[in-house]
């Protein structure tokens, strides 16, 4: 095909050539002047052709220069993602090889920029599990291109995070629930910064971290001991009254049964025996319960 189209090139020069040599018969121009104008026709014809070679010399140029341009920063991305190097077809043409290098390089600067976007999403929010938390962060580079073994570590990190955040939460509010309760039965108003925080914060607020709720658990304990030191009182004094009480029915009993005298053993005397035994025996249970805590 290269042959045939030289061969028509040349053959419609010729013509060229021929129909402008008719025309300067015709006209009438002397020989010497044919050929001067005959000579100006080549070298345009020559610095055409020399302006179209030195064109596609510089495509070829430039082609060569993106080649090698998209090799490196391909060679460096790839390095970057933790990726095989690109296997290129070296029989292909070099528009093809630019073409598939490019396509490439297009393809992994989209990988590379989808991890690092990923990257920060996952950072944001370890960022805001470790705030509430009161944890280290996640140990990754925020500005290396992290591999997709590395990501996938991260987000079962941050799983276990978030399962840790709802577990110490629902820890949170049982033993919040739990104090107030007691404070309410103590008639206590929240007295230190912690016991405010604990009562007045909203739940989002508050510091979920281990020692937070291993302090929450001591002032639980502190809250029930001192209920528990008030049921020992109020124990001792139900009690005592129990055993008067109990005393003075007896004695009436007895003075009844050996003296045949009739005496009336008050009613109030009765039901207030059978509540206190009831109080006894309610407070009682609390005792036990409060003391295994």
């Amino acid at each position: 095909l290269r042959e045939v189209l030289a061969a028509e090139s040349v053959a419609c020069l010729n013509k060229a050539l021929c129909h402008l040599k008719d025309i300067w018969e015709e006209i009438g121009i002397p020989e010497e002047q044919r050929l001067e104008r005959t000579n100006v026709v080549k070298n345009h014809i020559k610095d055409l052709l020399e302006r179209m070679i030195a064109e596609e010399e510089n495509l070829r140029k430039r082609l060569m220069i993106s080649i090698e341009t998209c090799r490196k920063e391909l060679s460096k991305v790839c390095s970057e993602l933790q990726l095989p190097a690109f296997q290129e077809e070296r029989s292909n043409s070099m528009l093809q090889q630019e073409k598939d290098i490019r396509t490439f390089l297009e393809a992994m600067l989209k990988e590379k920029s989808h991890r690092m976007q990923t990257l920060k999403v996952l950072i944001e929010q370890d960022q805001d599990l470790c705030d509430v938390l009161c944890c280290d962060s996640f140990c990754i580079s925020d500005s290396s291109v992290p591999s997709l073994e590395q990501l996938e570590r991260y987000r079962e990190h941050l799983a276990a995070l978030a399962a840790e955040k709802e577990e110490r939460r629902s820890k949170f509010v049982e033993l919040k629930k739990k104090i107030i309760l007691c404070m309410e039965d103590l008639d206590q108003l929240p007295e230190t910064s912690f016991e405010k925080d604990i009562v007045c914060e909203e739940e989002e607020a508050f510091c979920l971290s281990r020692e937070n709720i291993d302090s929450l658990k001591i002032l639980l304990h502190q809250v029930l001991r001192t209920i528990l030191s008030l049921l020992y009182s109020l124990h001792y004094t139900l009690t005592t009254t129990l055993t008067s009480l109990y005393s003075l029915h007896y004695t009436l009993i007895t003075i009844t049964l050996f003296t045949n005298t009739l005496i009336t053993i008050p009613l109030f005397t009765i039901l207030l025996i059978t509540i206190l035994s009831s109080l006894y025996s309610h407070h009682y249970t609390h005792i036990i319960i409060l003391s295994s805590l």
